[in-house]
């Protein structure tokens, strides 16, 4: 009957969203051959690849392995499946992502930037199912999804002229909507029997959406897991009488499907790639072929989403959690170092995906800076960077000058910077070891929710719209009742305004009633580092006035160490491996100032272990003086 049987693997063990999953931009060619490597095994799982230009007007393009290569369909239109020759669309499905052939201008075109969102069949996440209608009305399809499905999209492939059903369990099960349509939910029809779907099958009516006789479809099943462990959820909400809603997910999520469903309205795509931000984030229709525009209406947090959108209106979601989940095994999938003499509009690969970016020009004079994903990243040059400055307590400010068009391993280069010799520091958001959050102060102490899955030792909060706040430093070797500022030299000082005398846990940290971390009404973003063997270290010594091996754990030594005097003044330092750290000397930068890179020193030697701070500093081992450090294998 053209029944894609049960399968293993909806019984298999729970996986990693970063296995299952992928939003990945890329340049077109408009040549075959181009592969994307995305780390999602499509020939020997299965799953669908989802394609859009994003600069331009385009169609979004579906293909998947239970069609086979070079067979497109639009969600943006009615046609039926497009059969193209060998060099169309999707030329193979690899075990690491697929490539592409040269006459597609949705998923190749050259030069265009696209995004792909791959969906790895997995238990508890997705499915494909292929089928011939027959026309019996209340027929069941068998799926292999190991959980009712939260949402099912179904095209008829084989015919033109017939749209896309949607079920969604928030629903009622007479209703569905169309995914290439702006319709408001619709029960004059009910493609779904009037039954809701289960864990092993869903059940069609004799509708030509869905099973007319003869014609072959394609149903494409998205589950939903509110575990602990769940990477997908399917749900709704209603706004209240100002617009707004909260949706508490239990994680961050990286992508977000949305459509209004008591009201006309378009269908919106968003992922943390492309700019799901805190700020401006772009935004996609999968029932246009319209280029990505900006939007303010979603805001990720660490446990959800929030809206501002249309009062009193009831939409329907569907949810992916953020990556990666799986524990970071060498430090260079946290950090790495570049630097360079900066050239506008060069492509810059930081190794790495780049969650954080601190970038110091080595000359003087110019501010520290700091941008990051979540509170937002220029596209093409479109729109601009919330800039931070840690040398002083400026506001964020709105900047296009250093970067922009961030991907998978890096970024592009702004304008005006042309000339200028920079270190930037990159890190990459991973349980065990970096994590950040962006929230909105109370005034009264409260605890926040984070996603690195252990006790932060080292948190770094600044309110983002205030001209005069600090930024304010937790350390753990300090305890909650100390504080330090990032953009000051000052000692370690004691208060409970900050901390609220409260230790981070493994899922939340507590911030006092100061206004640097906690001014009612206001934005702050927090920076949460902790300590995992062989990937990174936050620590303590004692200066000893020579020669001292500070013991990381690592095996190759540290590529990055900050250190900071805690019992009296000193500054915030920093070296690394790119720059140089050798037995001579090593340059080192100040974050709290402008102060050009000092190369005269020799303050700083290699070690495997971790890192040895010399007799001839009194930066960073001064006898008696006790120190902070944070350092990346």
């Amino acid at each position: 009957m053209g029944h894609i049987l049960l399968n293993p693997y909806a019984f298999a063990a729970p996986v990693n969203i970063e296995d299952v999953f992928s939003a990945y931009t890329y340049t077109g060619n408009g040549a075959t051959g181009q592969t994307i490597t995305n780390g999602i095994d499509l020939a020997g799982k299965g799953g669908l690849v989802w394609m859009k230009t994003r600069g331009s007007v385009a169609s979004n393009d579906l293909q998947d392995t239970s069609r086979g290569i070079n067979k497109s369909l639009v969600t943006n239109t009615t046609a039926a499946e497009y059969v193209g020759t060998s060099s169309d669309g999707i030329t193979a499905f690899n075990s690491s992502g697929f490539t592409l052939g040269a006459n597609n201008y949705s998923s190749n075109p050259s030069g265009g930037t696209v995004v792909s969102w791959t969906f790895r069949k997995a238990a508890k996440f997705f499915d494909v199912v292929t089928y011939t209608g027959n026309g019996i009305h209340g027929r069941t399809i068998p799926h292999s999804l190991g959980v009712a499905p939260g949402m099912i999209i179904v095209k008829i492939t084989s015919y033109s002229g017939i749209g896309w059903a949607v079920y969604h369990r928030n629903l009622a099960i007479s209703e569905h909507l169309r995914l290439d349509l702006t319709d408001a939910a619709n029960n004059l029809v009910g493609p779904w029997v009037g039954t809701n779907p289960t864990a092993t099958e869903f059940t069609v009516a004799n509708d030509g959406l869905v099973n007319s006789n003869g014609y072959t479809y394609v149903a494409y099943l998205f589950g939903h897991d509110t575990s602990a462990t769940g990477l997908i959820q399917c749900g709704s909400f209603t706004t209240d009488g100002a617009g707004a809603a909260t949706i508490t997910l239990g994680w961050e999520p990286q992508y977000l499907t949305v459509k209004v469903s008591s009201t006309t309205g378009n269908w919106s795509t968003l992922d943390s790639m492309r700019g799901f931000t805190v700020g401006d984030s772009n935004r996609l229709n999968p029932n246009t072929s319209n280029a990505e525009d900006v939007t303010t209406s979603y805001k990720p947090n660490s446990t959800g989403f929030s809206i501002g959108l249309s009062a009193t209106t009831t939409y329907i979601y569907l949810a992916i959690r953020r990556g990666p989940m799986a524990l970071p095994t060498v430090g260079t999938q946290v950090y790495n170092g570049y630097t360079a003499t900066l050239s506008d509009g060069t492509i810059v690969n930081a190794g790495l995906r780049p969650d954080l970016l601190i970038g110091q020009y080595r000359g003087g004079v110019d501010a520290t800076r700091v941008v990051d994903r979540l509170r937002g990243f220029a596209k093409d040059g479109a729109s601009t960077n919330p800039e931070l400055y840690v040398n002083n307590t400026n506001a964020e400010a709105a900047s296009s000058d250093w970067t922009n068009n961030w991907t998978q391993t890096g970024y592009t280069i702004g304008a005006t910077l042309s000339g200028l010799s920079t270190a930037i520091w990159a890190f990459s958001r991973y349980p065990g070891v970096f994590d950040e959050v962006c929230y909105t102060g109370t005034g009264s102490a409260h605890t926040e929710a984070h996603n690195l899955t252990v006790a932060p030792e080292l948190i770094i909060v600044k309110r983002r719209p205030a001209t005069t706040e600090y930024w304010n430093v937790y350390a753990a070797p300090l305890g909650a009742t100390k504080y330090l500022h990032l953009n000051l030299t000052n000692a370690a000082a004691t208060s409970s305004i900050y901390w609220n005398n409260t230790t981070p846990g493994a899922t939340s940290f507590t911030v006092g009633n100061d206004s640097g971390v906690n001014a009612s009404g206001n934005a702050h973003v927090a920076y949460l580092f902790a300590t995992l063997a062989g990937v990174s270290k936050v620590g303590t010594y004692t200066g000893n006035g020579t020669n001292q091996t500070i013991n990381c754990g690592f095996s190759a030594g540290a590529r990055f160490v900050m250190v900071k005097a805690t019992s009296t003044t000193g500054n915030w330092i920093v070296g690394d491996s790119t720059r140089g750290l050798v037995a001579g000397n090593d340059p080192y930068l100040l974050l709290n100032t402008t102060g050009a890179e000092v190369t005269t020193e020799d303050w700083l030697d290699p070690d495997n272990s971790g890192f040895i701070v010399n007799a001839t500093t009194t930066a960073a081992n001064t006898n008696g003086v006790t120190y902070i450090y944070l350092a990346f294998a």
